[in-house]
């Protein structure tokens, strides 16, 4: 009996191992996603060498800069509104596990990640009342197999105005900006302005002109059809008030609770198209934080909401639940589900901090809940797309030794032009490389694939989309969601960040600098001021140089690069991008501070010491 005791135990530690995933890892593999779906011109640091510039005169014919941005899945469209979702997810996982990022050396990946996005955002809004949501058209698209380096099919521009609007793509644009100006708020608050500038601005024009956008952007309505705007609303006033603190922001979601859902809604989804979940998860928060005052009655309505769909995940929810595969997959869709129990394990690992920082529980129609339920649920859906799982395959390509190999996704199935180097036309990559069945010549780290059906039952064919293709509002919740349970596993220490592709070597990522003793002088940046004239819109920046050390500075001399506009309180050098300080100010005394402004359109001059005694 003893050796059967002891066998039946060293059984149980096996399995538990077996189960234990390196969620480090698979965080990197997530980042490294959104590098293989850059659309532009790359920068010199990219680690996913297979990938090449492209897109680069998206815009041009209409008069307008639309380069950079994101792909959206395996084709080459630019589609607005699960870009900007993406970029909202990344931007929440920056904000609300910032500790845990920063433990784990990825906050400045997942900071490249955001500004990639933000920054075509950024160009797609050249007015207050313009906005291009989408680059390339599906139709046309899809009728091609070819990398994006080669593209022949249509670039053509669409986009938003008063006589043409989309609420729903404007208010997750405005979201995306809000967040991601929290996200960049502690390290670059001059891009941090900047962002919130836009995002105020496409608020206003998302909810004075409402309508869909796939009314205006028809040829979205097949891809990304709109089940209606009032959400993205919500959502985007929900993320303004955080960003902000402006009570006018959290009046709106209180005053337009009924009108526009938020408290009506009880929904068992969170994704791209439906955000009432997450609104009503980001304003729970408002109520345990205990700044609900006036608004607290209406707050807790939202809760109630929040509560259901937390209610319906766990399962508790007396019968009104998330289907669930056999396997323990919540099932919303048949057409790449994975995306929707990401996102709901997302926003689960979220509440729990929440619950947990208030001490609150949550009471499901069925049973008690505490934060660490939620916990428990978030990693059972990550555990299932990292392997553990009736087929024992990661649906997450590149993380361990069994992920999909043959990923609907033109990129990775076809080589790369260092590889091949004679152009792969549209027909040719069906023909040639769509009807391959030897494996994808790229591996496609962190791309999740649509997944298994309601049986857990999976056919790894590049022609089967609905299960291998691979979209980036699908991989973004794993960010944040990874990053919680890398930082709760018990590894939650400094991470070597990003691997390197066998591609061969390439230069390192740099991580988010964290502040230095020995570093004398911080620098605080500002907006103060915005202007249009025409179609180009200009910013006053502001910067404050402070002394922190207990010595004075003389001989301070300053790098700046992305100058572009003039600059006043400083004076330039025969060295090219560098300042010194003005002739009437030879000592900055400890503790005293100078201030200089420049003025450029678009994100700030990035400042760096080049010397000082």
């Amino acid at each position: 009996m003893v050796n059967l005791a002891l066998l039946v135990g060293l059984l149980a530690w096996v399995a538990t191992a077996v189960s234990a995933f390196d969620y480090g890892d698979a965080l990197d593999k997530s980042l490294l996603f959104f590098e293989a779906q850059r659309s532009g011109k790359l920068p010199v640091n990219q680690l996913i060498k297979w990938r090449g510039d492209s897109g680069l005169y998206d815009g041009y014919s209409q008069g307008v800069n639309l380069v950079g941005g994101y792909y959206d899945a395996g084709d080459h469209v630019k589609f607005g509104l699960p870009m900007a979702y993406t970029v909202t997810m990344l931007s929440w996982a920056a904000t609300d596990f910032r500790n845990e990022m920063v433990s784990l050396n990825q906050m400045g990946h997942n900071l490249e990640a955001i500004k990639w996005g933000t920054d075509y955002f950024i160009k797609a809004h050249p007015q207050p009342y313009v906005l291009w949501g989408q680059i390339g058209d599906g139709e046309s698209d899809h009728c091609c197999w070819e990398r994006a380096e080669d593209m022949t099919t249509s670039r053509m521009g669409y986009k938003l105005d008063p006589e043409h609007p989309g609420s729903d793509l404007a208010g997750e644009t405005a979201a995306a900006l809000a967040a991601a100006s929290l996200a960049f708020k502690p390290y670059n608050s001059s891009y941090s302005g900047l962002l919130l500038v836009h995002a105020k601005q496409i608020f206003s024009f998302a909810n004075r002109f409402r309508g869909f956008y796939d009314d205006s952007i028809q040829s979205a309505a097949k891809f990304y059809a709109s089940s209606g705007y009032s959400d993205e609303l919500l959502w985007a006033a929900a993320w303004l008030y955080r960003a902000t603190n402006e009570e006018y922001y959290l009046k709106y979601v209180v005053d337009n609770a009924v009108s526009l859902g938020g408290t009506g809604w009880a929904v068992r989804e969170f994704s791209w198209d439906n955000k009432y979940a997450g609104v009503q998860i980001l304003l729970t928060k408002v109520l345990l934080d205990g700044a609900g005052g006036a608004y607290t009655e209406t707050l807790k309505q939202y809760q109630a909401k929040a509560d259901y769909f937390t209610c319906a995940c766990l399962q508790k929810n007396d019968g009104y639940n998330v289907a669930m595969t056999p396997g323990g997959l919540l099932y919303v869709r048949e057409w790449n589900n994975m995306q929707y129990a990401a996102s709901a394990a997302f926003l689960m690992a979220v509440y729990s901090d929440y619950l947990v920082k208030a001490n609150g529980v949550i009471k499901c129609p069925e049973a008690q809940v505490l934060p660490q339920d939620l916990l428990n649920f978030a990693k059972s859906q990550a555990d299932y797309i990292l392997g553990k799982n009736p087929r024992s395959l990661s649906y997450l390509v590149g993380y361990g030794q069994n992920y999909p190999i043959h990923v609907h996704h033109r990129g990775s199935s076809i080589a790369s032009k260092s590889v091949l180097h004679s152009v792969v036309g549209c027909v040719e990559g069906f023909e040639s490389w769509y009807k391959r069945v030897e494996p994808d010549p790229n591996v496609i780290y962190g791309a999740l694939v649509g997944g298994p059906n309601n049986k857990d039952e999976f056919l790894d064919d590049r022609s089967n989309y609905e299960q291998t293709e691979p979209t980036i509002s699908g991989t973004a919740p794993l960010v944040g969601l990874f990053c919680k349970l890398q930082a709760v596993s018990g590894n939650s220490g400094y991470h070597q960040g990003l691997p390197k592709p066998p591609q061969g070597s390439t230069p390192e990522y740099t991580s988010v600098p964290k502040p230095q003793s020995e570093i004398p002088v911080e620098f605080f940046h500002s907006i103060t001021n915005t202007w249009t004239v025409g179609k180009d819109t200009y910013y006053r920046h502001k910067v404050i140089i402070k002394n922190k050390s207990q010595k004075p500075i003389t001989y301070l001399k300053l790098y700046i690069e992305n100058l572009t506009g003039s600059v006043w309180g400083i004076s330039p050098t025969q060295q090219k991008n560098i300042y010194e300080l003005p002739q009437w100010l030879k000592v900055l005394n400890p503790g005293s501070d100078c201030t200089f402004v420049y003025i450029q359109g678009g994100a700030q001059a990035k400042i760096s010491i080049q010397s000082y005694h």
